[in-house]
């Protein structure tokens, strides 16, 4: 699994989305203000994103984009598979042709890891990732930011325990 800047920025505009959604539509300067991200990148994946009808374009003035689905409806998966051309960690991409003609000898494991990836990603929404920000953002006010580094540490971890016991159960 090939997961490119594409698929994280897209990941990080969609939240950008998310977050503002009530406000109403959101311009994709302001989104790469927000979050450092080069314009006409966000242009190239916002149009992908669009042909998978994951956001609706507003024109005029105060248009921009808002979210064709609700939160909670929308995965990550889907995000990052609208964006990316490839999510195949085999070296064949499934046409088990490894080693010339052959199945290499890892085929499996390669297989396991992007199916595991795939449901992880399928698992996450929109929404799941906005409450995470919104009690990231109470965490700061309160605590300021040397605890949310901590959670954010701990969190971290905790998923990569979590996917790595999933991968070496397939395998």
């Amino acid at each position: 699994m090939r997961l490119t800047t594409k698929g994280r920025f897209a990941v990080t505009a969609m939240l950008d989305l998310a977050l503002t959604a009530k406000a109403g539509p959101v311009t994709l300067a302001t989104i790469a203000e927000r979050q450092k991200i080069s314009l006409s990148y966000l242009e190239q994946l916002f149009s992908k994103l669009r042909r998978a009808e994951l956001v609706d374009s507003v024109r005029g003035p105060g248009g921009g984009y808002l979210l064709a689905h609700p939160a909670d409806k929308t995965t990550v998966a889907q995000i990052v598979v609208a964006v990316e051309e490839q999510l195949d960690s085999r070296q064949c991409e499934g046409k088990e042709n490894c080693m010339g003609e052959q199945r290499c000898m890892t085929h499996d494991l390669w297989q396991s890891l992007n199916e595991n990836v795939l449901e992880f990603l399928s698992g996450v929404t929109l929404a799941q990732l906005v409450q995470k920000q919104q009690v990231k953002s109470q965490a700061q006010l309160v605590h300021g930011p040397a605890s949310l580094a901590n959670a954010a540490s701990l969190r971290a971890g905790h998923a990569l325990d979590g996917l790595n016991k999933r991968v070496s159960a397939a395998v």
